[in-house]
């Protein structure tokens, strides 16, 4: 069976989706975007995505292409019609096409989904041994607080991160201040707190993160929201990374250098087991 892509309102084979050349994710990157785990069939999380995504419209002033209730409808219906039980449910979301110019008017927004299999499964054998990291300088924009599809930075930071031998590239400014990963939030356990930068502009809200968060709380783990330096990564007792396609999975080397005991500590390990229970409760599907 082909795949299926939704463009504005159709379900068209993957190979022919397509959209204006003069759309404005294309010319300008002037979009923002949205990635949805699908597990047991179901969508994780959604009410958190769906308002991060209504968030980020609204900074950017591009209108919603659908209300909230009948953009979660098509995506269901996508998912069923791409028989899809573990994957990736992409959103985009563009200010749409029209002659290219800085300046811009309300145009007809682009609605593009796409849905990707995913083997969530695989990431237990990876939450199991850990990943390396690497640092990269951030040169990113200064609202990456908004999920817009302008990742040129995270990519080329991701890159150099795979050339030295790293699962993600750690993003650090001129103070040494960690922010985060390339396309992950970034975490150092410390005295049996677990620490990430706070929310502003220099970090993406992940809703993994928001989910870690609400669990360690109930797990009576300390969370300390706050900035720390890759000096201090060094020294942490455990670290990890967090996002929809990894769910709290160790860094057991930063920089070719061994965090702790080079393997993935007990906080860690606590976290990671209440993340795939919360996935359970959510969506009835277990690795």
């Amino acid at each position: 069976m082909p795949r299926l892509a939704y463009v504005d309102g159709r379900h068209v084979p993957l190979a022919d989706a397509a959209v204006s050349v003069e759309d404005r994710g294309f010319q300008f990157a002037d979009a923002v975007y949205e990635v949805c785990a699908v597990l047991n069939g179901r969508l994780f999380d959604w009410a958190l995505h769906a308002a991060r995504l209504t968030r980020n419209l609204s900074a950017l002033g591009i209108a919603a292409p659908l209300g909230e209730a009948a953009m979660l409808m098509q995506a269901r219906r996508l998912i069923a019609a791409n028989r899809a039980t573990e994957a990736l449910l992409y959103i985009q979301v563009t200010r749409g096409a029209g002659r290219r110019d800085h300046g811009f008017r309300p145009d007809r927004p682009t609605l593009v989904m796409t849905v990707r299999p995913f083997d969530f499964a695989g990431r237990v054998a990876l939450q199991a041994k850990g990943v390396q990291v690497a640092s990269a300088n951030d040169q990113r924009w200064g609202r990456c607080d908004i999920k817009t599809v302008g990742l040129l930075a995270n990519v080329l930071a991701k890159a150099s991160a795979k050339v030295a031998g790293g699962f993600e590239a750690w993003l650090v400014d001129d103070a040494g201040v960690v922010a985060e990963g390339a396309s992950t939030n970034a975490w150092i356990v410390r005295g049996g707190l677990i620490v990430t930068h706070p929310l502003s502009a220099r970090v993406l809200p992940g809703i993994m993160r928001a989910t870690t968060i609400r669990l360690a709380r109930d797990l009576q783990i300390g969370v300390d929201e706050r900035p720390f330096t890759l000096a201090e990564a060094h020294m942490a007792d455990e670290a990890f990374l967090t996002a929809t396609t990894a769910p709290v999975i160790g860094v057991v080397g930063l920089d070719g250098r061994p965090i702790g005991s080079g393997t993935p500590g007990p906080i860690t390990r606590r976290l990671g087991g209440a993340i795939w229970a919360e996935i359970a409760t959510q969506t009835g599907y277990r690795p």
